[in-house]
Parts: C-alpha cells; sequence; structure tokens
C-alpha cells in the first residue's frame, strides 16, 4: 500500500468501542512498508561477537488469551531435521497416536509434511486416508511456484508457505529489497488462493525482523487478500533462531508479546489464525509458547519430544501441561498416550529420551535426595 492511500485510510478510520475494556479506540498509527536501502540487522541487540541483549523500553500489553487454544503439530516437518528420517510406516503410526492424543475435541489441529521425496508423499497419502477430522494433513514449501505444483497434485486444503521476514533473509538469503520479497510473497500466496487452497505464512526469523516497517505491513496485505478471496490466511510467528523473550516490558523484535500484539492488534490478523512457532536456542521454548498463547496466539506449533533443528522444538507434550494448567482441564486429550509414544521411541524408533526429560523421562518424577524423600513419606 502507497503512503497516501494509507494517509487517507488513515482519515477514513472509524472510532470503535473496544469490548475488552469499554472504551471508544482509534488507531494513531500508519503502517506502511518501510523499504529501507540497507537491511537492518539490529546490531545493537545482536553482535556478533557478543551474547545478544534483551533491552526494555517497559511498554506493557495486556493480556488477551483466546477463548479456544489448541496445539499443532511439526514432528515430520521440522522435526526431521535434526535426526534421520522416519519411514513411512513411522509417520502413520506416530499420526495415530497424535489423532489419539489430541482427543475427540481436536486439541490437535493440524500436522505438517515435507512433499519433497516419494517417501514424504508416500505418508502424506496414508495419512489422509486415515480420515481423521484432527489432525488435518498440511504442507510445508518455500515460496515457490515449482513448489506449489506438489501441493495442488496431492490435493491439499491448506499449505504453510515459507516467507522469511527479517532483513538477514530478505536481503542476505533472498537477494531481494523489502518491497521485492513483498510481492514475491504476495504472488505466491495469490496463487494459492487462486486454487481455492488456504495459505499458512511462515514469517520465518521474526525475532530479528523490523516488526513496524515490514511484518506489520506484509501480515496487512494478507488479511486484504482474506478479504478478497474469502479464504483463511494463517500467520505463524518463528522465532527460528529461539531470540525471543517472555519478559514484560522487553524490546520488540525479541519481545513474544509484542510480536503477538502488534500482529493481532495492528495487523488486524484474528487470534484464531495467529500461531506460534518455537526454538529453544536458549532454552524458552515452553515459556515463549505460553506467553503466546496468554497475548493473543491460538495455536502453538510443537514436536514430540521437542526433537527438532539444532537445539529443537517446543516439546508437544509439554504444551499439553501447560494448557491443562491454564484452562484447568484437558479438553478430551488423553495423556496416557504420551507415555505410550515415548514407548514407541524407544522401543521401535531407538530414540533414546534422556532419562530426566519432562514428563516423558524415566526419572523426571524419580528423588534419590534423602530428604526428599521424607519429605514424600511426610506429605
Amino acid at each position: 500500500m502507497r503512503e497516501n492511500e494509507a494517509f487517507e485510510n488513515f482519515q477514513n478510520r472509524p472510532v470503535t468501542m473496544n469490548t475488552q475494556n469499554n472504551l471508544l479506540e482509534i488507531e494513531e498509527h500508519m503502517y506502511i512498508l518501510d523499504d529501507v536501502e540497507k537491511p537492518n540487522v539490529f546490531r545493537n541487540m545482536f553482535p556478533y561477537s557478543e551474547i545478544p541483549k534483551i533491552p526494555f523500553n517497559d511498554r506493557i500489553v495486556p493480556h488477551n488469551m483466546p477463548k479456544e487454544i489448541w496445539i499443532t503439530d511439526t514432528t515430520f516437518r521440522d522435526g526431521q531435521q535434526s535426526r534421520a528420517p522416519y519411514t513411512t510406516e513411522q509417520i502413520v503410526t506416530i499420526f495415530d497416536y497424535l489423532h489419539k492424543l489430541g482427543g475427540p475435541n481436536g486439541m490437535i489441529r493440524a500436522s505438517e509434511f515435507f512433499l519433497y521425496s516419494k517417501k514424504d508423499r508416500d505418508a502424506v497419502y496414508k495419512c489422509m486416508e486415515r480420515g481423521y477430522q484432527f489432525p488435518e494433513v498440511t504442507s510445508w514449501i518455500r515460496a515457490s511456484k515449482e513448489d506449489f505444483k506438489l501441493v495442488k497434485e496431492i490435493g491439499m486444503k491448506e499449505t504453510g508457505i515459507l516467507v522469511s521476514c527479517s532483513d538477514y533473509h530478505i536481503f542476505m538469503k533472498l537477494k531481494m529489497t523489502r518491497r521485492q520479497a513483498m510481492e514475491h510473497y504476495l504472488s505466491v500466496i495469490r496463487e494459492c488462493l487462486e486454487e481455492g487452497i488456504s495459505p499458512r505464512c511462515h514469517l520465518e526469523d521474526i525475532t530479528r525482523a523490523d516488526i513496524y516497517g515490514y511484518v506489520v505491513p506484509f501480515c496487512m496485505e494478507l488479511m486484504r487478500l482474506m478479504e478478497e478471496y474469502k479464504i483463511p490466511i494463517k500467520i505463524r510467528a518463528c522465532d527460528t533462531m529461539g531470540y525471543g523473550v517472555n519478559f514484560p516490558g522487553a524490546v520488540i523484535p525479541r519481545s513474544v508479546q509484542g510480536i503477538i500484539y502488534a500482529i493481532h492488534k495492528h495487523a488486524g490478523v484474528p487470534c484464531e489464525l495467529i500461531e506460534w512457532h518455537g526454538h529453544n536456542d536458549f532454552y524458552k521454548a515452553v515459556s515463549n509458547s505460553t506467553t503466546a498463547w496468554l497475548y493473543g496466539c491460538a495455536g502453538i506449533n510443537t514436536s514430540l519430544f521437542g526433537i527438532g533443528e539444532r537445539t529443537g522444538n517446543t516439546p508437544l507434550e509439554a504444551m499439553v501441561f501447560e494448557y491443562a494448567q491454564l484452562k484447568g482441564d484437558l479438553n478430551g486429550m488423553d495423556t496416557t498416550v504420551i507415555t505410550e509414544l515415548a514407548e514407541y521411541y524407544e522401543k521401535e524408533i531407538g530414540y533414546r529420551i534422556p532419562e530426566r526429560t519432562p514428563f516423558v523421562g524415566k526419572n523426571f518424577n524419580v528423588t534419590r535426595a534423602g530428604i526428599h524423600a521424607d519429605g514424600l513419606l511426610k506429605n
């Protein structure tokens, strides 16, 4: 959107009632693409020669947990980027377990797959043949028309599309400007919509991105496309490097709640279309994912036992228990399946789960300290 058009929209913006705090409000800012000549890589926060910094500005955003929250799965996509690939049979068996774990209310909404190898595509077909409503079988592709052909051939209803959003990726990997990247992404997404396929936009490296100079304007364009085609467009905020923090008042792009607030409040993305994808490089995958739920994100993307690229993703089983603690019940999830999955991984796949891993390690609830044993005996 051009600057004069944005200004006209701003002038015509209505005064509305906020039903949460019962106050009249009007959006005060225009969020237009900042098509910078040089990349903004936030070197003050991410110096190559030092540990990353966590600065604060004490701008606090309100809690805004959606009425419905859920889990999605990337075990067969990101979860295969740090280990030997699963066999087709193993994928189908694990998929069956995920269906059982998610329960009758579909708490595990979707599971995403690669489409590049015949083995991957065979697994997709076999899982789709199961006929489960949940988890929905979805795919992941690059923002490439060649990749999109695979989605069309298989007949996917939804696909993830990699739309890297930091200047590290836009300038240095894609060799594009912000405007060129946005126009390229939008062309692939529009083609997806033309085929009646719902796109899930993976905003890779969002915790090093210019949130108001690129991410919000891009998401606003996506919402315009959604209005035009009447097909849902999901936004997945990907903390690719694990730089997100959940401290109140931390500065964006590191602030998880700040990112979710910007996408929901300023880009106008409904909570049910926002998803968080975290990595555990700084031990914050679970806490950041829970924070995303608390501040307006409905979906949390996970992998079984946290297995994923580098230090891993948010563990699926962790978010099962985070959900129960936040909502007060399991909403039909069958937690006994977690133990069954752990046993399957060790006996059939040959993956050794560290003994002290919460919920699934053999010693996660074992104490050998005498004073603790004495305390247990005394209640």
